[in-house]
């Protein structure tokens, strides 16, 4: 592949958010490495980039564990020479009350959650020259959190402070770290934990009248890849509507 474009991975990029930022990073000519843990999602969102002309290959590795993330890096850096984009989109997600929560839930959430992006970052900053972005995806449960979701919302927490610490660390070498917080965004992965009444109700709370898409927050990881925010870094973009701030 054509080293002289910019190359990004895009960690669980099989659907939802990930799909759609790599999909628009292709448009925009971007290399996009497509991890995902299931190879027909993979391989699944490759073939719709390449079929409108952008550039894209699978990447099937685990982003949850050091030894994945470790590999989808040197995959990526293998194939195209280099690596300028990380894109932490990866989860694994399951709401539960507090009495009900189990050590293997914690774990598993944690390990993609959290520790992944750990291990992303040191993997992609030890690669990455001058230039390099890292978004990572938060959530609005970072600040603001429902019933059932105290392992989500403490882990989306974190990966705010991670954000804010790799950005003070990395910034001397001219890496840019941020993160997006998005509102609840309708995508096959948040499928099980919405219905139609909750979806009118959390449109009805939010200022711009309904709610957001893949699209809407794969522009604003576009933003933060791009060039247009070189001046911007430990910094978590919410884009939810106008939810965050509002009383209703």
């Amino acid at each position: 592949m054509s080293s002289d474009k910019k190359t990004v991975l895009v960690t669980g990029a099989g659907h939802g958010i990930g799909a759609a930022t790599a999909k628009l990073m292709a448009a925009r000519g971007w290399i996009v490495a497509v991890n995902d843990l299931k190879a027909e999602f993979a391989n699944e969102a490759v073939e719709t980039i390449t079929a409108a002309g952008g550039e894209a290959f699978a990447v099937v590795e685990n982003a949850g564990t050091k030894d994945g993330i470790e590999a989808a890096v040197a995959n990526t850096v293998a194939r195209t020479g280099r690596l300028d984009g990380l894109v932490n989109n990866a989860a694994w997600v399951r709401y539960q009350a507090i009495p009900d929560i189990m050590p293997e839930t914690v774990d598993r959430m944690l390990n993609v959650g959290f520790s992944g992006i750990i291990w992303a970052t040191q993997a992609a900053s030890a690669v990455m020259t001058e230039g390099g972005t890292i978004v990572n995806v938060a959530s609005a449960a970072a600040f603001r959190s429902a019933k059932n979701s105290m392992v989500y919302s403490g882990i989306k927490s974190g990966v705010t402070g991670l954000t804010r610490a790799a950005a003070s660390e990395l910034g001397d070498r001219g890496i840019r770290v941020n993160a997006v917080a998005p509102s609840a965004i309708p995508t096959e992965g948040t499928a099980r934990n919405r219905n139609a009444e909750r979806d009118a109700a959390r449109a009805a709370a939010t200022p711009l009248g309904r709610l957001g898409t893949v699209d809407d927050i794969a522009r604003s990881i576009g933003y933060l890849l791009g060039d247009e925010s070189d001046f911007v870094t430990g910094q978590v973009l919410s884009i939810d509507g106008g939810i965050g701030i509002a009383i209703r």
